[in-house]
């Protein structure tokens, strides 16, 4: 529904990085879409894209209870598991290192969350806190870059890790960091005494 990958990818960002239970139906994590063209619920109850073969790798049976995707933007053959396996910038592997960095994050679903002053209407910060250990996570709603700026809620001369990319940045003296997030960009920051 969302079309531009970037939105997808930040509303799962979003979803991994929200207290409670992240819940995705099967195929979104593919970027599966609906068959549109059967009623109601059904439209939305296809068989899993797992392969290019016969009936997709979903069953060995001759006829399917249910039609595959086979037209379209969504049809098997453009979006299956297989072809995203292999490929390292694909929906399945992105949502894969999303899932396997909220597993890595335990404060999400166990801390304190407070959200924070960004200075941004277009940008949501939040922080979380949970045995000694701190994480803020920055989501841009906006499709243009934005200038976020976090201010007396970080240590002063501490260090924010990239959870993303992996990169150290410095926190100001005052406690003080701007970050700049891309259109519709996201980062997870781990705080480093």
């Amino acid at each position: 529904m969302l079309g531009d990958r970037r939105l997808i990818e930040l509303a799962y960002s979003m979803l991994f990085s929200l207290p409670g239970m992240p819940v995705i139906r099967y195929g979104e994590e593919i970027g599966m879409g609906d068959d549109l063209t059967l009623k109601e619920r059904l439209s939305i109850r296809t068989p899993m894209h797992w392969s290019t073969r016969l009936n997709r790798g979903f069953s060995g049976a001759a006829k399917l209870v249910r039609p595959v995707i086979s037209k379209g933007p969504y049809r098997y053959t453009q979006v299956n598991v297989a072809s995203q396996r292999s490929d390292s910038a694909s929906l399945l592997n992105k949502i894969t290192r999303l899932a396997r960095l909220r597993k890595q994050c335990p404060e999400i679903g166990w801390g304190k969350w407070d959200i924070l002053d960004t200075g941004s209407e277009h940008v949501l910060a939040i922080r979380y806190d949970w045995k000694g250990r701190s994480l803020v996570t920055i989501h841009n709603f906006s499709p243009d870059p934005q200038q976020c700026q976090l201010s007396k809620i970080l240590k002063p001369k501490s260090t924010l890790l990239n959870l993303l990319d992996n990169t150290q940045h410095q926190v100001g003296s005052k406690g003080e960091y701007t970050a700049q997030v891309p259109g519709y960009g996201y980062t997870w920051y781990r705080l480093v005494n």
